[in-house]
């Protein structure tokens, strides 16, 4: 464990991936303590409307008078959420039926992977888009979509392991001892099969991060009021380039959170596969 954590920390853009994911989590929990104007992210002041960023006003107003800066703090805790949320739910389907895939055979593996090799073909922001378009705009429906649409990326990677560790020795022996399924899957094949599904799932939460902004910018993710980084962006369009903070700020939050998370993967995946290690 030592020498793993020495050599990650010497990954120097996997640390900074690490860096900003803690202080993005840091943020998200603290979110109310640490925005200046935590009442004018939400209420609308007319006589403010449209002010640069400034002293009291660190990134500005929007259309409405609102502290942008404010705004995009509150906006981290709903942008970690709706992340943690997604990956979580999507391991919930997708490692399972990865991991039933992988070891059972015969049509029902054949079952299962054409059903994700389906859901893998459509490009997940048009099929996310068009299940959210059946529901009532919303964070929840944001979450509901994308989850519907990640899972196919676990159970892919899940069977991939559980195909290379289904002739292992141990599994062999377990089966020879008369050990249920259950027990061989999800007591020792998962545990082995941990490190690809921790580099997805951090992988996974910049990407719906940034898919998540992209339903709100097209309206069928957060609604107003929310402070949702991809909702302001959609907002500040009709403003451009006079406001050119009302923009700027949201897009900056979005290209810091996925690229911390980016980095982190990047870091992650060299450490569990050297032969994916990126030249430097």
């Amino acid at each position: 464990m030592k020498l793993i954590v020495i050599k990650f920390l010497r990954d120097t853009p996997a640390v900074l991936g690490l860096a900003i994911v803690l202080f993005g989590l840091f943020v998200a929990v603290f979110a109310d303590q640490l925005a200046p104007h935590p009442d004018a992210a939400f209420s609308s002041n007319l006589l403010l409307r449209f002010k640069p960023p400034s002293a009291e006003h660190w990134f500005g107003t929007d259309n409405l008078g609102r502290d942008i800066f404010s705004r995009v703090i509150l906006g981290t805790r709903s942008a970690f959420i709706i992340a943690i949320t997604v990956v979580g739910s999507a391991m919930l389907i997708g490692v399972p039926l990865g991991l039933l895939a992988g070891h059972l055979g015969g049509w029902r593996t054949e079952t299962i992977m054409r059903v994700t090799d389906i859901v893998l073909a459509v490009p997940q922001l048009i099929l996310a888009l068009a299940l959210a378009q059946l529901m009532k705009p919303g964070l929840m429906t944001a979450m509901v979509a994308l989850s519907l649409t990640y899972w196919p990326f676990f159970t892919r990677t899940v069977y991939a392991e559980t195909r290379r560790l289904k002739s292992s020795l141990f599994v062999e022996a377990l089966q020879g001892v008369g050990a249920s399924t259950t027990r061989i899957l999800f007591l020792h094949v998962l545990p082995n099969a941990a490190s690809p599904i921790i580099v997805r799932a951090t992988i996974g939460m910049g990407f719906t991060i940034l898919t998540a902004a992209v339903l709100g910018f097209l309206g069928v993710g957060a609604t107003p009021p929310d402070p949702d980084w991809g909702l302001a962006i959609a907002e500040s369009r009709k403003f451009l380039p006079e406001t050119w903070w009302f923009a700027t700020f949201p897009g900056l939050a979005i290209l810091i959170a996925v690229l911390g998370f980016n980095l982190l993967g990047d870091g992650l995946r060299d450490l569990v596969d050297p032969r994916l290690r990126r030249s430097r």
